[in-house]
This record gives C-alpha cells, sequence and structure tokens, in this order.
C-alpha cells in the first residue's frame, strides 16, 4: 500500500497497486529482468542511483512486511549487507511492525523475480545489491 509521494511516475504507480504480500524487487545494474516483469530502469552510469538511495525512496513510499536477499550478499558484500539490515531494523520502528528477512540462493532470487510486479533497476555496480520487498498493509 502507497504511503506517500514518489516524483518517479512508474515507481509511484506501481507501489498504489500493491496488495497484501505482492512484490517489487530492487536490483543493480546487473540483474536480469524477466521478460513477463515490468522493468523500471533508472540507472544513468555506473553507481548513479545508488542502489540505497533508490531502496529509501520506495521504502518511504511502500509499507513492507518482508524482504527477500540473495544468501551470497553476506560473504560477497558484507558491508552493504549491515546496512540494509540496520536501514531495516528503522523501518521496522518507524512503520511499527516486525519485517521478516529472508535469504535464498541468488539463482532462486533471480527466479522469484519473475512473481515481482516490478523489478527497479539502480545504476548500482557492487555485487548482490538485489532486494525483494514483499508489501505490508498499513492497518
Amino acid at each position: 500500500m502507497k504511503k506517500g509521494t514518489v516524483l518517479n511516475a512508474d515507481i509511484s504507480s506501481v507501489i498504489s497497486r500493491l496488495g497484501h504480500t505482492d512484490t517489487v524487487a530492487i536490483g543493480d545494474a546487473g540483474l536480469p529482468v524477466p521478460a513477463s516483469t515490468q522493468r523500471i530502469d533508472l540507472a544513468l552510469t555506473h553507481g548513479v542511483p545508488g542502489f540505497l538511495q533508490v531502496f529509501g525512496v520506495v521504502i518511504q513510499e511502500m509499507q513492507v512486511e518482508a524482504v527477500t536477499l540473495a544468501e551470497e550478499i553476506k560473504q560477497h558484500n558484507p558491508t552493504l549487507h549491515e546496512t540494509l539490515l540496520e536501514q531495516i531494523r528503522q523501518l521496522q520502528q518507524h512503520q511499527g511492525n516486525q519485517i521478516e528477512v529472508t535469504y535464498v540462493l541468488h539463482e532462486k532470487f533471480k527466479k522469484q523475480t519473475a512473481d515481482c510486479k516490478a523489478v527497479i533497476r539502480s545504476g548500482e555496480c557492487s555485487p548482490y545489491a538485489n532486494i525483494i520487498l514483499h508489501a505490508g498493509v498499513t492497518f
């Protein structure tokens, strides 16, 4: 469910149409997007916009009840992983709900993007900078 305002019309539209448990992915510049899934491409150049920038804007707009990450982020991008976990903790406090964090192998993660309402592509060029957000409800 939508919480605020986002300037990007495609992102705003996708979030406004989300129902409980629908999913949206935010990916790095290399994440493949299935042909059946809406692609919202924000990438301008290497690192612009960054994954965390996109994540921060989307979570201001979207009620989140769970997230899915690739298991490989723990080993191959530990700094981003810790930053994400901290931002998820802050989001829990702000929203007033527990957010379940699930890890799957990257190959399974890529397959799960086929069920997402959209994949938002950032310009991030660090490994495993991808997340699937599961929509919650605001009541």
